[in-house]
């Protein structure tokens, strides 16, 4: 008997005889001890014959669900016996598939070998067939291998030729009508509306003297005066056997300018010596400064640019006294800033900003004297420094293209001052270097095969080329015509631009007899 019977019993028993001691406490006995246990007994049997039977349906019943528990754990395993049975089954399918794969590949790899044998054996054979086709076509053309390669070669540089100019022509034909139009409309409607009226001048580096008597004193005793006046103003004085003619000469303009106006002050004057040389260019010089600043001051207002620092005015009032090509440098600079306004205009920019880069383009040039590197750089530098916009500092860096254009601006710049630089009359050359420009241009013309005769004609902005039609064909024309112009832009600096024409004339002739 288990101990929970046994517990449940004494309970039983326990209360039974508490009952019994109650009752006979009230008085109310009427059985006596042996009967109250005997019913006492077969009460605990009664009650531990039902725990036992619920007990035992309690185990029956965790008998079946364990039973189900295991029936499906054994379904489960059985599942997946079939299912390791099926991997088992397509594994070996696998394991079949990949022998049969293998033993092709082999099959296949041994096809292949034969055939790359054979196939090597055949190009051994083909080589040696077309080596001899190849020396008996030498024999019947009577040629060599390398006398047949340069024919080759030779034939298919002119179907390139011929397929390059026709790829020109096409492009040329396409651009050239809206190109031509659009820069001829914007170009020549400033050039038309601005006529500048100035003329190139040359700066003046003689003194002239009333009389050789004059000479005596400039120089002074043992060389004093002229001495003096060399260290005062920087310059050289040269007094020769020229009658009625002192030179002054420096390489600084403005300092010979102010040499050349303090010599004739002190020649008016009449007293030469020492302390009057430094006095009459001390004031000179003052004055100097004076008219600089008030030419800058001048040039901007003619050229619509207000604003500009002092410095900037002064270094521009100083461009007036510097000349290119016999170009006066501040009439160049204002005429490229109208210039560069008008086309700013037409363009649908800002005209202000535009005349702004064009009129300090050159403003290096009053300082390439001294400082060191290109008066594009000097320039950029000093609008820098004073803190001009960038596309005023970007113009005056790169209007010579010597760097890659960033702003529209430095584009405008650079044709106007190419336009103010090649218009007839705005500067000169000397003869020499004409003469060598036209020779230069017309042997780079000569130098293209198939060139009859070349002439350089409008003071050597136009160069024509007369070409053989027998050797150079339309197409190897306009080839040939870019060509030398890219070959005239690597070779040769010239003002403006250059035009190539190529002639290509064909004449038949019929003569009646």
């Amino acid at each position: 008997m288990s101990p929970v019977v046994v517990a449940v019993i004494a309970l039983i028993v326990g209360g039974a005889i508490g009952f019994f001691i109650d009752f006979l406490l009230k008085g109310k006995a009427y059985r006596t001890g042996a009967e109250i246990i005997q019913d006492a007994e077969r009460k605990a049997a009664d009650l531990a014959r039902e725990k036992d039977l619920e007990a035992k349906e309690e185990l029956l019943k965790r008998r079946e669900k364990l039973d189900k528990e295991l029936e499906h754990f054994r379904d489960g395993v059985r599942n997946q016996e079939r299912q390791l049975d099926k991997r088992e089954n397509s594994l070996n399918d696998m394991e079949s598939n990949l022998k049969k794969r293998e033993r092709m590949v082999e099959q296949q790899q041994q096809r292949m070998g034969e055939r790359s044998k054979l196939i090597e054996t055949r190009e051994r054979e083909l080589e040696k067939v077309m080596q001899e086709e190849q020396e008996e076509l030498f024999k019947i053309s009577g040629l060599n291998k390398q006398e047949a390669e340069e024919r080759l070669l030779t034939r298919y540089e002119k179907q390139l030729k011929n397929e390059t100019g026709a790829l020109i022509l096409k492009h040329q034909q396409e651009l050239k009508q809206e190109q031509e139009k659009l820069a001829r409309e914007i170009i020549g409607m400033a050039v038309q509306r601005y006529a500048s009226a100035h003329t190139s001048e040359t700066t003046v580096s003689t003194v002239d003297i009333p009389s050789d008597e004059v000479k005596g004193r400039i120089i002074g005793r043992e060389g004093r005066n002229i001495r003096a006046f060399e260290k005062e103003t920087g310059v050289d004085v040269i007094v020769d056997d020229t009658p009625g003619v002192v030179v002054v000469s420096a390489f600084d303009t403005v300092r010979r300018e102010i040499a050349k106006i303090s010599l004739n002050k002190l020649i008016q004057d009449g007293r030469i010596h020492p302390a009057r040389i430094e006095e009459v260019v001390r004031e000179t010089r003052k004055e100097m400064d004076e008219r600089i600043m008030h030419l800058g001051r001048q040039a901007a207002e003619e050229a619509g640019v207000p604003g500009l620092h002092d410095k900037l005015l002064y270094l521009m009032g100083r461009l007036n006294f510097r000349v290119s090509y016999s170009q006066n440098v501040l009439r160049h600079s204002i005429e490229v800033a109208h210039l560069c306004g008008m086309m700013a205009e037409q363009l649908g920019l800002e005209a202000d900003l535009a005349r702004r880069c064009g009129f300090t383009h050159d403003i290096g040039k009053a300082a390439d004297h001294e400082m060191e590197g290109g008066h594009p750089a000097i320039g950029a530098e000093f609008l820098k420094r004073y803190q001009e916009p960038a596309e005023v500092v970007h113009s005056a860096l790169g209007h010579h293209d010597d760097i890659r254009p960033e702003y529209i601006y430095t584009v405008i710049t650079a044709a106007a001052d190419a336009c103010s630089a090649s218009r007839p009359g705005s500067r000169r050359e000397t003869l020499e270097k004409y003469i060598r420009r036209l020779e230069e241009l017309e042997t780079i013309a000569c130098g293209f095969p198939g060139v009859n005769e070349v002439y350089a004609v409008q003071a050597g902005r136009e160069v024509r080329v007369i070409v053989d039609p027998r050797q150079v064909n339309d197409r190897g024309a306009a080839k040939m015509a870019r060509d030398i112009a890219q070959a005239v832009e690597d070779n040769m600096t010239y003002p403006g631009e250059v035009k190539v024409v190529v002639l290509r004339e064909v004449r038949s002739v019929g003569v009646a007899k």
